[in-house]
């Protein structure tokens, strides 16, 4: 009996399994995007295990039908993943979805899993019945916003600043992007 052949990079609905690779993908993608954005103290906080509790609980217990995580592959091994959703947001619309996380591991950057986790997010996305997707970007994480700006998502007016210790002592400020579903839509719309 011969085996089927796999192929070696690929973007797929993440398992249980996959939970504590996609921990340690994020504790390392926020250490390299945000050191210049964090304090130190915040930075060393950054725990890969707990990071992995909470994704697997949103990947055996969703929230809902249309909270998704993929996981972006190379030779079975998890170098990405991102996290989709209905929108939350004050201003959302009924087709206003969300990717709630999007991060490729900093040693696999460069390669293709990016765009291919981008277009797995799109797809899902309008498979789940929404026509436009929204993510919200850490003003400075400039590497992220020069992905996805060529890739026809664009800044609509919105902003935030996130209070990460609840005293004001550190916060982050960001932006949203945005892009269109439809196919008969331009991009970014």
């Amino acid at each position: 009996m011969s085996e089927q052949p796999v192929a070696d990079r690929s973007v797929r609905l993440a398992w249980a399994a996959d939970t504590d690779a996609i921990g340690a993908v994020q504790a390392r993608a926020w250490t390299a995007s945000y050191a210049p954005l964090l304090p130190a103290a915040l930075l060393a906080d950054v725990d890969a295990p707990t990071f992995a509790a909470a994704w697997r609980e949103a990947v055996t217990r969703p929230p809902s039908a249309r909270h998704r995580v993929l996981v972006a592959l190379e030779a079975g091994r998890v170098v990405g993943f991102a996290a989709t959703a209905p929108s939350e947001d004050p201003d959302t619309q009924p087709g206003d979805g969300e990717v709630v996380a999007f991060h490729v591991d900093p040693a696999a950057l460069g390669e293709g899993h990016g765009s291919r986790l981008l277009a797995a997010v799109a797809d899902t996305l309008r498979a789940d019945g929404f026509t436009r997707a929204r993510i919200w970007l850490v003003v400075g994480d400039d590497a992220l916003r020069g992905f996805l700006e060529p890739a026809g998502w664009a800044p609509d007016t919105a902003h935030r600043t996130l209070d990460l210790t609840g005293d004001g002592t550190a916060t982050l400020r960001q932006v949203r992007l945005h892009t269109s579903l439809s196919d008969d839509e331009e991009a970014g719309s």
